[in-house]
C-alpha cells in the first residue's frame, strides 16, 4: 500500500504510474491525487483531446471495460494519455481491468477513484495490484482526537504560502476548527483557505473571532464557551448556552457532549501525571501547550473523584440520548441535570 506522501512526491518530480487505485472512506485524499494529475500529466492543448473522465454510475452494467478501452487507445497527440474514472465505488464488474494489468499501456495513466469504502480485497485483481505495476492507496478517516493535530499541520504548510505579511495563528483556532467541522477534511479545507484568502489587508493573525465570523460559529455559545463556564464553575452562563444548544440544529447533543466528554477524560489523566508541567502534559494528553493552563484551572475546581463521577454523569447522558431509560425527557431537560450534576 502506497502513502499518499509518497504518491505526491512521486507525482511533483513528474513520475507517474500507468494505474491507480485510489479508495479509502476519506475522499478529501483521493480527490487531491485524482485533481493534480488532472492539471498537471497533460499540457492545456493536450487535455483538450486526450484526458478523459468517466463516472461509474455511467458505465453500461456497472462494468469498467469502456474505461479500460479508453485506456488501451493511444494519445492523439501522441504523448502521454489520462483516463480518470470517478464514483468507481459503483462498478462491480472488474474482469477488463484484470487483463489489462498484464499488459498495462505505457503511456497511458489510468486512475481509480473509489470513494467512500474500499474494493474487495478477496478479489485476485487487489491481491496483486501493486505487484503488477499499479499503485493502491487507502484513505482512511481520521479519528476525532487526530483532526486538531491535522488543522495545525495544514495551517503550517499553507500560511507561507500567503502573500501578505507573515501570518501566525491563535493556539486555540484548530481545536474551534475542529470542534466545529468534525472529521471532513474538505469542509475543514474550505473553512481553512476561506480564513486565509478572507483576510483583512495587513492581517498578521488568524484568531478565533475570524473563525467565528468566517465559519459561521457564535462567540457566545460555542462549546467551547461551555467548556469554559464549567471550568469557572459559571452555572448561568452554562445553562444559557446549554439552552441555546437544546434550540439549534446547528449543536447536535450528542456531538457537544462527545468534546465535552474528551476534556472531562483528559483531566482525569492529568490528575495522575507525575509532572504537570506543560512540556509533560501536553504530549501525554495530545494537546497544545496552550490549553495546559485550562486543565490546571479544572483540577483546581473538580477533583479525581468528582471528575471519575462527572465520566459517569456522561456516559449516563449519552446513553439517555440514545433513548436507554428515557422515555420522554428532552434536549433542554438533558442539559439541565448534566450541568447540575457537574457543577454540583
Amino acid at each position: 500500500m502506497t502513502t499518499f506522501d509518497q504518491i505526491m512526491i512521486s507525482l511533483r518530480r513528474g513520475e507517474y504510474a500507468p494505474v491507480y487505485m485510489l479508495c479509502g472512506e476519506e475522499p478529501y485524499y483521493i480527490d487531491v491525487v485524482s485533481d493534480f494529475i488532472a492539471a498537471n500529466a497533460l499540457d492545456e492543448m493536450a487535455r483538450e483531446f486526450d484526458q478523459t473522465i468517466l463516472y461509474g454510475k455511467d458505465l453500461q452494467g456497472a462494468d469498467i471495460t469502456p474505461a479500460i478501452g479508453l485506456a488501451r487507445g493511444f494519445a492523439m497527440m501522441g504523448g502521454r494519455k489520462v483516463v480518470i474514472v470517478k464514483e468507481a465505488q459503483s462498478i462491480k464488474k472488474w474482469d477488463a481491468l484484470n487483463l489489462y494489468m498484464d499488459n498495462p499501456q505505457p503511456d497511458t495513466v489510468l486512475v481509480i477513484c473509489y470513494k467512500y469504502g474500499n474494493p474487495d480485497k478477496r478479489l485476485n485483481l487487489w491481491k496483486t495490484f501493486e505487484k503488477r505495476g499499479g499503485v493502491m492507496m487507502q484513505s482512511d478517516k481520521l479519528r476525532d482526537n487526530q483532526v486538531e493535530r491535522w488543522i495545525n499541520d495544514y495551517l503550517k504548510a499553507e500560511l507561507p504560502k500567503h502573500p501578505g505579511p507573515e501570518l501566525t495563528v491563535s493556539p486555540n483556532v484548530p481545536a474551534l476548527l475542529a470542534a466545529h467541522l468534525g472529521t471532513d477534511l474538505s469542509a475543514i479545507v474550505s473553512a481553512v483557505d476561506k480564513l486565509i484568502t478572507g483576510l483583512p489587508e495587513g492581517a498578521t493573525i488568524i484568531d478565533a473571532g475570524m473563525v467565528e465570523r468566517n465559519v459561521g460559529i457564535s462567540k457566545d455559545y460555542n462549546v467551547f464557551e461551555l467548556q469554559d463556564a464549567l471550568i469557572k464553575g459559571d452555572a448561568l452562563k452554562a445553562n444559557r448556552i446549554t439552552q441555546y444548544f437544546a434550540s439549534s440544529k446547528d449543536h447536535p447533543m450528542v456531538k457537544e457532549l462527545g468534546i465535552l466528554y474528551n476534556f472531562f477524560a483528559n483531566l482525569m489523566i492529568y490528575h495522575y501525571l507525575p509532572d504537570k508541567s506543560e512540556r509533560a502534559v501536553a504530549p501525554a494528553l495530545g494537546i497544545s501547550p496552550y490549553f495546559v493552563r485550562d486543565y490546571a484551572a479544572a483540577a483546581r475546581r473538580y477533583s479525581a473523584g468528582k471528575t471519575f463521577k462527572i465520566i459517569g454523569y456522561f456516559r449516563d447522558t449519552d446513553a439517555r440520548l440514545k433513548g436507554i431509560n428515557n422515555p420522554s425527557a428532552k434536549d433542554g431537560d438533558l442539559w439541565k441535570e448534566l450541568i447540575y450534576k457537574i457543577l454540583h
